[in-house]
């Protein structure tokens, strides 16, 4: 299939992609740890043996690897069961589509591999968005982060149920320390977006919004 966007460097995109046959791409903690140290280490220009790291490190010290040039600024990110979303900035022409083939390609054959499956893993080609006005940008990244409201469970606010939901960039917002902030780029974020009270006032404006609209479409 074709892709009806073109990717442009200096502009922002949202990709996003969803299982085959809706299935779920994570089925254990160890599969969104898997995805994300992918999306760190994939984001370079240099190629990087995943299995030959395995074979002297853990998993988690894959974040004090030094990259190479990075191929797309990350702005923020969520998985979800049988989905993700990733907000990013192509840097040089080419950067996004390099960037999410080794990301895809590199996490389906450490899936096929687990599960003792074959055949792909998402769909084809994966989604995305251009990102062309400032209200937009607001309402991606906001919704990147309020996805997994869908799945979160609690007596909690929302903005703390969010909080303790480890595979998404929100914590890193909302001032967590964690070393899977590494895999944001938050120079190129608005300032107004790393001020945690202004950041939780734009959360509760588009929580209704979220709450009332169908979801991004994943067909």
């Amino acid at each position: 299939m074709e892709r009806k966007i073109k990717f442009v460097p200096e502009e922002y995109y949202h990709l996003y992609s969803r299982g085959v046959e809706k299935r779920k791409i994570f089925l254990d903690h160890k599969d969104y740890e898997r995805f994300l140290s992918l999306l760190y280490i994939m984001n370079q220009d240099a190629p990087f043996h995943f299995a030959n790291f395995l074979k002297y490190h853990k998993i988690g010290e894959i974040f004090n690897e030094e990259r190479d040039k990075p191929l797309v600024s990350i702005l923020s990110y969520v998985f979800m069961p049988n989905h993700f979303h990733i907000l990013a900035y192509e840097h040089t022409e080419g950067g996004i589509s390099k960037f999410m083939m080794r990301l895809l390609t590199a996490y389906s054959m450490y899936f096929n591999t687990k599960y003792e499956r074959s055949g792909p893993l998402f769909i084809h080609p994966f989604r995305s968005q251009h990102i062309s006005s400032e209200s937009q940008f607001l309402w991606i990244f906001s919704y990147i982060h309020l996805n997994p409201l869908k799945v979160l469970k609690g007596k909690n606010t929302p903005t703390h149920l969010l909080q303790s939901y480890k595979y998404s960039s929100y914590p890193d917002y909302e001032g967590v320390k964690r070393v899977e902030s590494k895999i944001l780029d938050l120079s190129l974020t608005p300032d107004f977006l790393l001020e945690t009270d202004l950041n939780i006032k734009i959360y509760e404006k588009w929580l209704k919004k979220y709450q009332g609209l169908p979801l991004i479409s994943l067909k």
